[in-house]
């Protein structure tokens, strides 16, 4: 079954440094700029199939940003023969109030001066299964370690953040045990 990736506040997320960058690592050349450096234009030849092309969006403000990186997606999912979640979750850096499910899968040593610390999440993030850090404190810990011994759900909004191959949630709200 194909995803077609249709949600702008996603699609908007996607940072176009990191895409050229997916786009340099995977054979593509820039082969030419467009409107004042609005975009740039990508080509792929690959074997004896037609020549791809790819027109790489380079300013968020465009009002049609979303709709060319869900073009871009759709053409790396011939490309790469993956499905555009896929491809999509390597591109996400960044994704404000983002709802995160889960459950509490390590709780590191709390500090020495208050209690808080670092906590690991299981959650998924465009239906894959992912790691994700993210610092609690107080009430919100407490509840982390009840969660984690008794295997309970949680739920909590924060601001998705990609570092390296990692992902963090920042400004947490909301960590709440799921009682659903």
């Amino acid at each position: 079954m194909k995803v077609t990736i249709k949600d702008s506040q996603i699609l908007k997320t996607v940072n176009p440094d990191v895409l050229q960058a997916h786009l340099q690592a995977t054979g593509w050349h820039e082969t030419g700029r467009i409107y004042n450096d609005a975009g740039a234009i990508w080509r792929l030849q690959k074997d004896a199939a037609p020549e791809y092309e790819i027109l790489l969006p380079l300013q968020h403000n465009l009002g049609d940003y979303a709709e060319r990186i869900s073009d871009i997606l759709k053409t790396l999912e011939i490309v790469e023969n993956r499905s555009q979640v896929d491809i999509l979750s390597e591109f996400i850096t960044n994704y404000p109030n983002f709802t995160v499910q889960g459950v509490v899968r390590q709780i590191s040593t709390p500090s020495i001066d208050k209690l808080s610390g670092e906590i690991t999440l299981l959650c998924a993030i465009f239906q894959k299964l992912q790691e994700i850090k993210t610092e609690l404190a107080d009430h919100d810990y407490i509840l982390a370690i009840k969660a984690y011994q008794e295997r309970l759900p949680i739920h909590c909004t924060g601001d998705l953040v990609k570092e390296d191959s990692h992902f963090i949630l920042k400004n947490l709200q909301k960590f709440q045990i799921d009682k659903s």
